[in-house]
Parts: C-alpha cells; structure tokens; sequence
C-alpha cells in the first residue's frame, strides 16, 4: 500500500513539475498588448497574459474575446472611456475561461461563437477533463465562412480548429484578422500554436495554412502574442506550405 501511495506521489510530483515547465515557456513566450488603442478604431484590453479586443464602429463597439477577470476588463474600458452597454455584439473565438471570463459586463451584447465550439459549453467535449462554460445561456451559432453585418463592419467567421474543435478567427472588412488562440506571432512570422493546448495539433497546422491567403488582409491580432500589420510577411512561409 505505501509503494502504491509513493508511486502516485511521484507521478503527480512529475506531471506538476511538467506542466509547470510547459506554463512557465509558454508564459515567456508571450508579448501581450497594453491596454490602449492599437490603430484607429481597434483597441486591446490587457488582462494579465490575455489581451481581448475591441472594434469601433460609429458609436458603438464589437468584442472580440472578452478576457479571464471581469474586474481588470471593467478597469480597462473605463481607461479607454468605453461604455460597456455600447459593446453590440461578442464575438468568441473559442471557449476557454481567459477569453470569456467578463460576459456579463455586456448586457446588450450579442454573443456570437462557431457552431463547431457548442460542443465544448454543452456537456458534450471535454477540454483538460472537464468542460468549459460562458456566463450566457444564449448565442448566436456560426458556420464556416459565414459573414455578419454589424452596423458597418462586416465580419467573416472563419473555422480554425486545433486549438479547440470549434475555434474560428474573425476578419474585419477583409483587413483585420483576429485569431484568439489558433496561433502565435514569433519575431514578426506566425508560428504554430502550442502543442499542449491544442486538442488537435495535425488539424492546427491545416488550420494555419487555410487562413495564409487571404487577398486583403493587412493586420493580424493574437490573444498572447501581440500583432502584425503586415499579414503577407507574417503569413509568407505558411503561404508557400499551401502552395
């Protein structure tokens, strides 16, 4: 009994130590926006290692991603004198808790996440053993490729699984790609996301190489590594991988 009680001490002795490396090299691959406005009309709140992101459109405002602590969030838009009850619409680019976390800081908001992701807030799909939750019990479903008008944006939803099944980017009148998790900025070059936070790694990769030509895009926005304006060169070598 004492070798089995020892043994099982080891192992989660292993796999805490283990996992505290993988955080630890994920955390210091990080480079994470300021809370400001980045370009004219494109803002980032800054929640730790997360940054969410806002876009302007007249006097209203659309979410992307909504951080982990609702609190910092809260803080941040009031830095950046934006009324939550002008956010119109959210829009998730997955489901995990540190890009839902502040939901119910958006009461006129319109949730909106891939149809891909139900999966994972429904009791269906478990992510690291258990499942994942949003603090709302209503939203709005969305297929690949398909495209809402929120007032003059228009917004594609892109399905991007890897990461999680139903992870999606979005793209802002053909010229800001918002990506979430799906991938990572690496000295400028979009690098492939993290292999132990993606559910499925081979179909990252192949999500990665979908979204590489894309005509008119010109920036590009991660949950934890920053932001290009230059999608073309941030994109070449995954472009050429399609090709």
């Amino acid at each position: 009994m004492r070798k089995i009680f020892k043994r099982t001490l080891w192992g989660t002795g292993i796999f805490v130590i283990a996992l505290a490396l993988v955080l630890g090299s994920f955390m210091f691959k990080m480079n994470v926006i300021e809370t400001k406005e980045i370009k004219p009309n494109v803002y980032a709140i800054n929640d730790s290692f997360v940054d969410m992101f806002l876009v302007k459109d007249s006097d209203n405002y659309v979410a992307i991603d909504v951080g982990k602590d609702i609190k910092v969030i809260e803080d941040g838009l009031k830095k950046l004198s934006i009324d939550p009850d002008r956010v119109v619409a959210v829009l998730l680019t997955h489901s995990d808790g540190d890009h839902v976390g502040a939901l119910n800081l958006f009461k006129n908001a319109v949730i909106y996440l891939s149809n891909d992701e139900e999966q994972m807030i429904n009791g269906t799909t478990k992510r690291m053993n258990s499942y994942n939750k949003i603090e709302s019990k209503t939203y709005t479903l969305l297929n690949d490729q398909q495209n809402v008008q929120i007032g003059n944006l228009n917004i594609k939803g892109i399905l991007t699984p890897g990461h999680t099944p139903g992870s999606m980017c979005y793209l802002f009148n053909n010229k800001y790609l918002f990506v979430g998790d799906a991938f990572s900025l690496k000295d400028g070059k979009i690098d492939k996301p993290s292999d132990f936070f993606s559910m499925d790694m081979k179909t990252a990769i192949q999500s990665l190489v979908k979204i590489s030509d894309l005509p008119e895009a010109q920036y590009i926005f991660t949950a934890h590594t920053g932001y290009s304006d230059n999608y073309k060169k941030a994109m070449k070598d995954w472009k050429i991988v399609k090709e």
